[in-house]
């Protein structure tokens, strides 16, 4: 490891657990085969919020919750903690129904940021939440031309309180070096992941839901749910699994479980964040292909991810959060390239987590009602609050079909029951998504190079293979 990585914590699931610390003690695996109305396959957090908005609408179920770790151990507890409005697929969605069904869906996530918020505080959890916005930046001519039509993109899709803003006005919010402009939407807010997800956990139990950990879940099928300990059977089941469904039987090609990789500062002090501005603790993101998301944590620190090593052959996961020594020094790079005041700041913690990316890169929600099997994820990213809105639509899906409430809102959403091919056998995915990135950041260079207006004709290239125009 280079001088500038040592002495990093690296791994340890993430450095939302060496903050707040790992569980004091594991829930109780699964000791023999069991029944249940309903079983949730993982437990972070769309498993734990399905099963938190199923116990409350019917406190009779009998609803439990197979988790192969501890709940929280994926996605849930190494986020960025970005709980914003974003939905992937939104556009592909608009093609396929109609722009005002695509309107209805990003108006439900507007309302989601807040519903967790709400949901959280009913429960008295205590998750560092701080509803700043999201700030992106643009720092070229070409990503401010991406930062133009995303932002009169978002105002067609009904955001009508989102602010587009020139490079002083930027500078006033956060001081980005060679920003050139950027765009604000309300719907967000800065959250410490693990505190939510440990909360949750709390709160369905509170409720009266079973959760077992340490019980990997092997195979699902048709109302069974199948682990080394013995088989749960139910009239539902619901994968909950996001980026760790490649490791269930029969999945292996659903969602390719893509790497993101993030870095933890140590705290700035008063003259760091003066020189750096950041006052509203807005999160921030960029318009590069390969883009950033960073947030200003309770404590001060600055806690930054990007892609890293996008994807391991033959979709594995990565161990306990441990990431590549490239991955770190690239993220600092970043973190100096937007901040030079803090060229000597020492990074204290890197790590990664697993997200799941569909082939057509569209967050879905699904309940076959022949089969009782149900799945909500594939967010690409963007799982924080759309977790939450998909446990909702499973909520109500599985309420409907049981003949326990009619069609909502949520359930004639134009995600719902959405189906996608899978991915390509090896070598062929490996290949596709190691060329994928390396072409984005090519473009990305190019562009910080070039200076044109222009988007780089190798990331339209990129888009088209990836399946993501």
């Amino acid at each position: 490891m280079s001088s500038s990585t040592s002495g990093v914590v690296n791994g340890g699931i993430s450095f939302w657990y060496a903050d707040d610390g790992l569980p004091a003690a594991v829930r109780e695996p699964l000791a023999g085969d069991a029944s249940a109305d309903v079983v949730i396959v993982g437990g972070g957090y769309t498993g734990l919020w399905t099963a938190f908005y199923l116990k409350q609408a019917a406190p009779f179920l009998r609803i439990t919750v197979l988790e192969q770790k501890f709940c929280g151990y994926g996605a849930s507890g190494r986020n960025g903690g970005w709980l914003y409005n974003g939905v992937a697929g939104r556009g592909r969605y608009a093609k396929l129904h109609g722009h005002e069904a695509a309107v209805r869906l990003q108006r439900a996530m507007n309302d989601t940021v807040d519903e967790v918020i709400r949901a959280a505080g009913a429960e008295g959890i205590d998750a560092d939440v701080h509803k700043g916005g999201v700030l992106e930046v643009a720092r070229t001519p070409a990503q401010a031309a991406r930062l133009k039509a995303f932002h009169e993109a978002e105002l067609a899709f009904g955001e009508k309180d989102r602010e587009l803003y020139g490079a002083r006005e930027t500078a006033e919010r956060i001081r980005v070096a060679d920003a050139v402009g950027s765009t604000w939407t309300p719907h967000g807010a800065r959250l410490h992941p693990v505190k939510l997800v440990k909360g949750l956990a709390a709160a369905v139990e509170r409720l009266g839901v079973t959760l077992h950990e340490s019980t990997p879940v092997t195979e699902i099928r048709p109302r069974h749910a199948v682990t080394p300990y013995g088989t749960v059977r139910a009239p539902y089941v619901l994968r909950c699994t996001e980026g760790f469904t490649a490791s269930l039987k029969g999945q292996r090609r659903t969602w390719l479980p893509m790497n993101s990789s993030m870095i933890a500062t140590e705290p700035l002090t008063d003259a760091q964040w003066e020189s750096v501005g950041w006052a509203d603790r807005q999160t921030l993101g960029d318009m590069a292909h390969a883009y950033m998301y960073a947030q200003r944590t309770a404590d001060g620190r600055i806690a930054l991810g990007g892609r890293g090593v996008p994807y391991r052959f033959g979709s594995r996961t990565d161990n306990d959060g441990t990431t590549q020594a490239a991955s770190v020094e690239a993220l600092r790079a970043i973190l100096v390239r937007f901040f030079p005041s803090l060229a000597g700041l020492r990074v204290e913690h890197a790590w990664s987590g697993v997200l799941g990316v569909p082939r057509d890169w569209c967050a879905t929600v699904t309940l076959d009602r022949s089969t009782g099997l149900g799945w909500a994820g594939g967010y690409v990213g963007s799982g924080v609050a759309t977790a939450n809105l998909a446990a909702r639509t499973l909520c109500d899906l599985v309420q409907q079909d049981s003949g326990q409430g009619g069609r909502t809102d949520l359930t004639g959403l134009p995600w719902v029951n959405h189906r996608v091919r899978r991915w390509e056998p090896e070598p062929l995915r490996w290949l596709g998504v190691q060329g994928m990135y390396a072409v984005y950041r090519e473009a990305d260079r190019r562009e910080r190079t070039s200076h044109r207006a222009g988007s780089s004709r190798l990331a339209r290239i990129a888009d088209r293979v990836a399946g993501r125009s």
